[in-house]
């Protein structure tokens, strides 16, 4: 294991992430806020631990990183990120924000999760506001990088479609041989993304501030608003409806707006499998939602239909803004909703959740499985698209939400034990799980209320969402540590 090289690029990576901490201080600077000392502490302890693990590891021999140390790599940027995010928080002047919700909220802001331990967002410090947008932004960006540059070489649980080097994969094309390219061809797109949801929600009645912020926490399907009341603050069909587009085109995978953008053409869109799967289940839930709430309300205007439409591809997205209170929704929706989260956005986006491309595989290996019922004898290869999927993929699919639903399962109980109710604690955790964010009983609005056990578990759930599960728990087996 190289873990020389491995704290070095740690060092860059907080130098580098220590810049962005300096952004606030120009909001602070702007509405004349009392939290620029708070900014520029956390700055500074960042960017010394950074030079600090550079120079005491620094080695001018350039080294290849072998898959160990990718999934060491990996896992402690994330916990390391989020350890010094946090300090923004806990450092703030006017901040009674312990250690453990300090963490809790940069972990759910840098994996677009959108769980909140603030109840007071409308009197919120604007550079705070603006802080936990930036990074789910950045976050966003980053699981791009991951799920479409690392994660397929790792072999992350059905992610191999996505392998950079397999000619007509499921995601239509390679993208480009080398991952820095990659990561420069993908910070293009979100780029241009976020600035022109930006451009909608600004000339759709939101303010300068409230533009940027919510630009940033759409496209990286994140969640974190400005108001208690989220999107329902606005109460604007207009900024639903285009909440609406930006959630469902950030929650497909980026390598197909990367190849519309360099082709000039939208023929990619509508030969993806997973796509058309995606907007499928997507069109039938919203129909569901706007029909039941048409049952129960008696009501069928235009704005509970927006209302409806934005507040099913949030949860479905795993995005977790609201249009209303969800806990409040007429019988099973506020649990239909929910669940929506479990299968999630398109691999190679944004978004969390099991993913449609594995719901999409499993769904047609049970197909499959029913054939063979009648026809035992018959010989069915299981296919996304034209592509023929091998018993390897899908072996890693099966052991993946097998993985899922266990990790799941044990939560739930875990969290009981720490003191919660049922409905709290299944909901917290599949929520956090699947990085949407909402959950229901005591976590509806926000988690402050639950204990810090609770929390400290709940932030461990969100890393291990974001990081496809597998990526985290391997390091907790003996045999990724033999030499």
């Amino acid at each position: 294991m190289k873990y020389r090289l491995i704290s070095q690029i740690l060092g860059i990576g907080l130098i580098i992430f220590s810049l962005f901490q300096l952004l606030p201080i120009v909001i602070a600077l702007i509405y004349q806020e009392e939290s620029i000392i708070s900014f520029a502490n956390s700055f500074l302890i960042t960017f010394v631990s950074g030079l600090f693990l550079i120079a005491v590891n620094f080695n001018k021999e350039y080294e290849d990183l072998k898959i160990r140390d990718g999934f060491l790599l990996t896992v402690l940027l994330w916990f390391t990120y989020s350890i010094f995010a946090s300090l923004p928080f806990f450092l703030g002047y006017r901040s009674n924000v312990t250690i453990v919700n300090a963490y809790f909220e940069a972990v759910s802001g840098l994996t677009t999760t959108g769980a909140s331990i603030f109840s007071d967002l409308d009197t919120q410090l604007k550079s705070i506001l603006f802080y936990r947008a930036m990074l789910q932004w950045l976050g966003g960006l980053g699981i791009i990088v991951l799920a479409l540059a690392l994660f397929p070489l790792l072999g992350i649980g059905g992610m191999q479609l996505y392998r950079g080097e397999t000619q007509g994969s499921v995601s239509g094309t390679k993208l480009r041989p080398k991952m820095a390219e990659t990561g420069k061809s993908l910070w293009q797109v979100y780029l241009l993304l976020t600035f022109t949801c930006f451009l909608c929600y600004f000339f759709s009645g939101m303010g300068l501030f409230d533009a940027i912020t919510h630009s940033f926490t759409t496209v990286a399907i994140g969640g974190f608003s400005n108001y208690d009341e989220s999107f329902a603050y606005f109460d604007n069909n207009f900024l639903y409806l285009f909440g609406s587009i930006f959630m469902f085109l950030s929650a497909l995978s980026f390598s197909l707006h990367f190849v519309a953008l360099r082709k000039r053409e939208l023929k990619g869109y509508f030969l993806d499998p997973e796509l058309k799967f995606f907007s499928n289940i997507a069109l039938l839930s919203f129909l569901f939602v706007f029909v039941s709430m048409i049952i129960f309300t008696e009501n069928n205007d235009l704005s509970l239909l927006m209302k409806s439409l934005f507040q099913t591809l949030s949860f479905l997205t795993t995005t977790g803004f609201t249009s209303g209170d969800h806990s409040s929704m007429p019988s099973y929706l506020p649990y239909f909703l929910i669940g929506l989260a479990g299968m999630g956005a398109c691999a190679g986006s944004t978004g969390g959740g099991i993913k449609a491309v594995r719901i999409l595989i499993f769904f047609k290996q049970g197909i499959k499985e029913l054939k063979k019922l009648v026809h035992p004898n018959s010989v069915l290869p299981l296919k996304i698209g034209n592509k023929i999927i091998n018993q390897e993929i899908k072996d890693s699919v099966w052991g993946f939400i097998a993985v899922y639903v266990i990790t799941l399962i044990i939560g739930t109980i875990l969290l009981l034990g720490s003191g919660l109710n049922f409905e709290t604690a299944f909901s917290a955790v599949f929520s956090c799980i699947n990085n949407l964010g909402p959950a229901l009983g005591d976590a509806t609005f926000n988690y402050d209320s639950l204990n810090e056990i609770s929390k400290l578990f709940l932030s461990f759930a969100m890393i291990l969402g974001r990081l496809e599960i597998y990526t985290l728990l391997v390091l907790f087996t003996s045999f990724f540590w033999r030499t």
